[in-house]
């Protein structure tokens, strides 16, 4: 009986310490994943094709005014409670200006933060006929680019043209497949009818890297809905760039392109003016590498410790407490402004999306793309 009473207790001890093992590793492995997540700063990752034979100035036109919408959707999510970094590149395909020898392909831009980059590069683009070889300019994007390697991050190549797909010397099939084998998706934009499109390799390509087929009419003019919150957002936006301070070598010069850049958005139309100051007032339009303010936010101490010559001119000979002071009111006062953008914002576009009910639903960039986009960023676990 004594034997009986020491083999059981030796059993619930055992049990005990099995299960106190458990409960730790359990622990430890929550403890390590909410680590994964608080360090894990969640990227979108969107490489553009765009094809710009002389057909395709309508979607040149379309992407020009659409930037600011697809960033500024994107901008709104969040992974794991974090705002995502958006990256963008940029290609021009089928300008016959380039050599052959290079797929009459060019990158415009590789994989970047600087949205307003992004923007000067893309009113650059001038159409210019040439082949447009689709297979090629996507196994170039693949080769040339830093696509991420983490899971969590999307990661997607939008090609948008109206010639078959089939063109060039690289097959589509290929490229497909090396996209696919490193988790970028692909979605194809043809640029003219349904069935012409399918007929012509543009929905196949997409199928085969997980992608989405679209198309749009290129031709067809965005139209912007006007509310009685415009003139005071676009109001904002002035306030807003009035707490951009430019410091460094270029800071000048890059102060003076964002004010360009609202310019080619407002010369598109003033939903396009109305989407940048959106995507301007979220934080994934940082401008560390010239805004004192932006750089303040990653390294106080550093923005503190510029050299007088590095220094705008409101700061220069100015003490340390005093630049502090500035910048911090800076950053205060831009701060209140993004606040009251939001809340107009929210007005402004339940109103738009009130009065678009009754309109006829336009296969534009906006309507097709974006929605698209956002839709595979909540499928990889983005959330809005």
């Amino acid at each position: 009986m004594a034997l009986s009473r020491i083999l059981l207790c030796s059993v619930f001890a055992f049990s005990a310490i099995n299960f106190t093992a458990i409960s730790a590793q359990a622990q430890t492995v929550q403890a390590d994943e909410h680590q994964r997540k608080s360090l894990y700063h969640p990227r979108i990752q969107i490489a553009l094709l765009l094809d710009i034979s002389n057909s395709m100035d309508g979607l040149i036109n379309q992407a020009k005014s659409q930037l600011w919408t697809l960033v500024g959707e994107l901008g709104e999510g969040k992974k794991y409670g974090e705002t995502p970094i958006i990256e963008l590149a940029l290609y021009e395909y089928g300008n016959s200006s380039l050599s052959v020898s290079k797929g009459y392909i060019r990158q415009v831009l590789s994989l970047t933060t600087d949205l307003d980059d992004v923007s000067e590069k893309l009113f650059a683009l001038d159409t210019n006929g040439g082949q447009e070889y689709a297979g090629q300019v996507i196994m170039k994007s693949l080769d040339e680019l830093e696509w991420s390697g983490r899971k969590g991050d999307m990661k997607l190549i939008i090609i948008a043209g109206n010639e078959p797909f089939t063109q060039g010397p690289v097959s589509w099939q290929s490229a497909c497949e090396r996209a696919k084998s490193g988790g970028i998706i692909i979605d194809t934009i043809h640029c003219g009818d349904e069935q012409t499109g399918m007929r012509t390799g543009w929905k196949d390509a997409a199928v085969c890297a997980g992608g989405i087929y679209m198309t749009i009419n290129q031709d067809e003019k965005y139209v912007h809905v006007p509310s009685p919150w415009d003139d005071a957002l676009l109001d904002l936006n002035q306030r807003l760039n009035d707490t951009y301070i430019g410091y460094g070598r270029r800071g000048t010069e890059l102060k003076t392109r964002q004010s360009v850049q609202d310019s080619n958005a407002a010369s598109m139309n003033k939903g396009a003016e109305i989407s940048r100051l959106y995507a301007k007032s979220k934080s994934g339009y940082s401008n560390e590498s010239w805004d004192l303010v932006d750089a303040y936010k990653k390294d106080e101490a550093g923005v503190l410790g510029l050299s007088e010559a590095e220094m705008p001119a409101e700061l220069k000979g100015k003490t340390t407490e005093q630049r502090q002071a500035f910048i911090e009111a800076k950053q205060i006062a831009r701060a209140e402004i993004q606040k009251q953008i939001s809340e107009l914002g929210k007005k402004q576009k339940a109103y738009v999306a009130e009065k678009r009910v009754a309109m006829a639903a336009t296969k534009t960039l906006d309507n097709v793309m974006v929605k698209a986009v956002r839709k595979q960023a909540v499928e990889r676990g983005f959330e809005y």
